[in-house]
């Protein structure tokens, strides 16, 4: 019996060694995907949140809380920290000098600079930057993206591996969208008025994997995130009008819901089950509605040569002229009936707000996955962040306002001391929520139910890039310097 027994156990002991060597394998196979992850940095890739425990500054005018502060060309690209070095990109009109940068993030100091001086430099806002679209790194490569120069690839010495060139895009404003990184794929979206795509890239050569058109979507700044669905991940991405799931896979559209504004620049911010979009366009708002007339309407009130078109000499609306760019679709320089009907009904199903949405299935959904929605205070720019259960977002005035991510419910609605536009998503940790303002002020807001201000900081120099975190600091980039600045007791 005992020698039985003793067999019976050797036995499955053997059966059972294999079954033990598997499980430890996909255990060290998934710490080393969840590290492998954690190497990766994009814009908003860790959805505006420090990690725990990293102590952050309240006050930015205490004595040694300023560690180092570094002149630096200007550029919108928020600074990317990982592998103890911050990548940024910069643009110097003089020279006409697009350029990548690694900084030592303990002493600032420039590491190496990699510039490429180009013939003609793409067209953006009056504002806008060709510096715009935020750097990647995996921790073997940095990819950046400037525009209609392209797509670009370094190592970490600043060595150029390889680069896919773009454009030019029709979009007087510019590219805005950064790239992000999934599964060895560089993924870029770019919405502009004509020949709007998602697609990726091979990491480590630039070869494309996957292209996939747009066709409905008009020009929108909006950087995809990665979400996961019941152990699916998925593109979320955001356009004119339409939320969408893509398949990172092979960049084949999964969802989509409307609802969305006519110009989308906020990322989605995804937690758990649900997906929080904020999109705000001018002309979207219910009391403020821009229409554009019937196209006979049209003609009969402009078209004094009769010929069917409308050209920008003939029309008399300060409204269609501001956009007569963006709706003449074929630069012929006239509007023809389908060029105004497809922007009339752009205008017509804009709509500005918050929405919170459970997405499900397949195809179009349901209005039933919109589980709630909120129109005021809603940003143009900046993207909310999302902590300890509150949504906190701030629009044009310094307007911040908090919301329950469950219900919806409006906690507050308060203004922080810096005034004026808002470029600069907040960013939060250590109990902490921080709003960086356009004319550089950045305001340090309690992260709880009550509204408390915790300080103010004017820097005199106008800010448009994101602040970003570090091993107890914060990095803020103005258009001048790069600053960090650090939890001082």
């Amino acid at each position: 019996m005992q020698a039985s027994l003793k067999s019976m156990t050797g036995k499955l002991h053997l059966l059972l060694k294999p079954l033990l060597f598997i499980c430890l394998f996909i255990r060290w196979a998934s710490l080393g995907a969840q590290a492998a992850e954690t190497e990766l940095h994009y814009f908003r890739s860790d959805h505006g949140l420090a990690p725990t425990n990293n102590a952050l500054p309240s006050e930015f005018d205490t004595p040694g809380s300023l560690r180092w502060r570094v002149p630096m060309d200007p550029g919108h690209s928020t600074p990317i920290v990982g592998g103890g070095r911050i990548y940024l990109t910069a643009y110097q009109a003089a020279s006409r000098e697009l350029a990548v940068l690694a900084v030592d993030a303990k002493t600032g100091q420039t590491l190496w600079r990699n510039g490429i001086t180009v013939p003609q430099v793409e067209h953006t806002h009056q504002i806008g930057s060709p510096a715009t679209a935020t750097p990647v790194c995996d921790g073997q490569r940095v990819y950046v993206f400037f525009g209609s120069y392209g797509l670009l690839a370094f190592d970490l010495e600043g060595k150029k591996i390889w680069e896919v060139r773009m454009g030019p895009f029709q979009d007087e404003y510019g590219a805005g969208s950064s790239p992000i990184l999934l599964d060895g794929k560089v993924i870029l979206n770019q919405d502009h008025d004509v020949d709007s795509f998602l697609m990726a890239v091979d990491a480590a050569n630039g070869k494309l994997l996957w292209k996939t058109a747009r066709p409905d979507a008009v020009r929108s700044y909006s950087t995809p995130v990665v979400w996961s669905q019941n152990g699916r991940r998925q593109l979320l991405v955001a356009g004119a009008l339409e939320l969408a799931g893509y398949d990172p896979a092979d960049g084949k559209k999964i969802w989509w819901a409307n609802g969305l504004a006519r110009i989308v620049i906020p990322t989605p911010v995804p937690l758990g089950d649900t997906v929080y979009m904020a999109s705000w366009a001018p002309g979207g708002d219910s009391a403020k509605r821009i229409a554009l007339d019937s196209w006979p309407k049209a003609l009969s009130k402009w078209d004094t040569n009769h010929d069917g078109k409308l050209s920008r000499a003939e029309i008399q609306d300060a409204e269609v002229l501001d956009r007569f760019y963006r709706m003449d679709l074929n630069q012929d320089g006239v509007l023809d009936q389908q060029e105004w009907e497809r922007h009339a009904e752009v205008f017509r199903r804009a709509e500005n707000s918050l929405l919170a949405i459970k997405p499900s299935g397949t195809g179009p959904l349901a209005q039933s996955a919109v589980i709630w929605k909120h129109q005021r205070g809603v940003p143009y720019v900046a993207t909310p962040v999302i902590d300890g259960g509150i949504l906190y977002m701030v629009k044009e005035g310094g307007i911040v306002t908090k919301l329950d991510v469950a219900t919806g419910n409006l906690l507050q609605e308060e203004r922080v001391p810096g005034f004026g536009n808002y470029f600069a998503s907040p960013v939060a940790g250590d109990g902490k929520v921080y709003f960086a303002s356009e004319a550089g002020t950045v305001s340090v807001v309690a992260s709880q139910p009550e509204w408390k201000v915790i300080s103010s900081h004017a820097f005199h120099e106008k800010i448009y890039a994101t602040p970003a975190f570090g091993p107890g600091c914060l990095y803020v980039r103005t258009e001048q310097a790069l600053y960090c600045l650090q939890a001082f007791p």
